[in-house]
């Protein structure tokens, strides 16, 4: 395992200006800073305290596209309260580059921090991977070699150079990984980190890659988690992309594709770092969820993250809301068998906990369960092989404009190993359309939850995700 953190990952843009670093604290909820826009988020684990290495989005509101101009580091020692400890690195860090500073990754050896990123030079060309070197993560960094490393003079560079990670492995040879446009490259790297040794290659077997690669190793196995945008279980729409990942026997590949790690959230871009803190795994991402956020106006967020006994990664399904963010609840609803009282042969029961991430009450685009033409209450059920601790369920409405509707009223009931009773100190059982429904109770170990839906009058009711929050 890399000395510093498991994985890393992608894109972005930025202007010249060096930033007065300002200690801004945020407490659990995702995403974890609102106070500025971030982006392109990597993890790194020092001693008994998580970093976040991330862009800042400035793209003012209605723009379509990216302004970064500069790199903030936030900060955590329990994944739970977030630090903003400002900019730590800028365009003016790099005396050639002029603009562009997109994904970047910090690699500790030799008692220094390496910074490598992704940033516009004013020479030949669009990106380049740049790297910065610092004394501590929180920097000051500077330019450690006065130009890129990776260009598209480089042979055998990628169509997009951008969105480096670095991994040292057990025998101190380290490898980058980078590119975008579904090319990935990698090159062996120096001891001294700032030079490349021999050729730079194309990887074999990262199944529909298309930019933000993360290098980890677990128990001998090389993991690359990476962002897709293929349509084939992916996501909905190409301009959205997911985060596959791949394992290999060799630093190098070549590359098994095993499976997603994140499906499409709510930012075009998908791009994530995974890492292992106190004892537990985590995944930290991007999305639009901010207020006022957007595709050029993103915001870093944190979610626990499992890997199940084989060495694969259970999909992570994202949270958002008070109490939900930095690892202090998990969705865990995709881990459940679903039942329902009725479900019409032309929808899908299965729409409920696949994961999907929906616009607004009438998308479906992951599937939507409905059971017209019943109308009254009509249930759908969760049962997990053994208890599970839960204080929270989110469910967000399917309405077709039809004869399907948001429903009058709902209820959420467990199974106290005799019967179904209601779960203590619920909160109101939200029947919005468009938005997801956050309801609080008291915490309940159970094998089963229940959600009893209550129509209007004249018509039935539908799900498009629901959700189960592990306390």
């Amino acid at each position: 395992m890399s000395s510093r953190r498991w994985l890393a990952a992608s894109c972005a843009l930025v202007t010249a200006a060096a930033a007065v670093a300002v200690a801004t604290a945020a407490h659990a909820a995702n995403p974890i800073i609102t106070s500025i826009y971030t982006a392109d988020p990597a993890p790194l684990v020092v001693g008994n305290t998580m970093y976040i290495y991330a862009g800042r989005d400035e793209a003012p509101t209605g723009t379509s596209n990216f302004l970064m101009r500069e790199w903030h580091v936030l900060s955590s020692t329990d994944a739970n309260t977030w630090v903003d400890n400002g900019a730590k690195a800028n365009i003016a860090t790099f005396g050639w580059a002029g603009a562009d500073a997109w994904a970047g990754e910090v690699e500790p050896r030799n008692g220094k921090y390496y910074w490598y990123t992704s940033i516009n030079g004013n020479g030949a060309g669009w990106m380049n991977i740049g790297v910065a070197v610092g004394d501590t993560p929180l920097g000051p960094f500077t330019d450690a070699k006065g130009g890129p490393l990776i260009s598209d003079s480089t042979a055998n560079s990628s169509g997009l150079n951008i969105d480096p990670t670095v991994f040292v492995d057990d025998d101190g040879q380290a490898y980058m990984y980078w590119g975008g446009y579904w090319a990935p490259r990698a090159v062996k790297l120096a001891a001294n980190m700032i030079d490349t040794v021999g050729s730079v290659v194309t990887p074999q077997g990262l199944t529909n890659y298309w930019e933000a690669p993360w290098m980890f190793k677990r128990n001998g196995l090389y993991y690359m988690m990476y962002a897709a945008n293929d349509t084939s279980g992916c996501v909905t729409n190409s301009n959205y992309a997911c985060q596959r990942y791949a394992t290999a026997t060799n630093p190098l590949g070549p590359w098994t594709h095993r499976g997603i790690v994140l499906g499409q959230v709510s930012s075009t871009t998908n791009h994530a770092g995974i890492v292992d803190f106190n004892g537990q795994s985590y995944l930290v991402y991007h999305t639009a969820d901010a207020p006022a956020g957007g595709n050029f106006r993103r915001s870093v967020a944190v979610d626990k993250l499992y890997f199940n006994a084989d060495g694969t990664i259970q999909q992570v399904i994202p949270t958002t809301g008070g109490g939900t963010g930095g690892g202090s609840g998990t969705n865990i609803a995709p881990n459940a068998t679903a039942s329902t009282s009725y479900v019409s042969s032309w929808e899908s029961l299965a729409a409920i906990n696949n994961g999907g991430t929906p616009v607004n009450s009438q998308d479906r685009s992951s599937l939507a369960y409905g059971n017209w033409p019943e109308q009254g209450t009509q249930w759908i059920e969760y049962q997990w092989p053994t208890a599970q601790s839960i204080n929270k369920s989110a469910v967000y409405w399917f309405d077709d404009n039809q004869g399907i509707d948001v429903p009058a009223s709902c209820q959420l009931q467990y199974w106290n190993g005799s019967q179904y009773v209601n779960v203590p100190g619920q909160s109101t059982c939200g029947v919005a359309g468009n938005v997801e429904n956050v309801i609080t109770f008291s915490q309940v170990n159970t094998t089963r939850l229940r959600l009893n839906i209550t129509s209007r009058t004249g018509l039935s009711t539908g799900v498009l995700e629901w959700k189960a929050f592990q306390s």
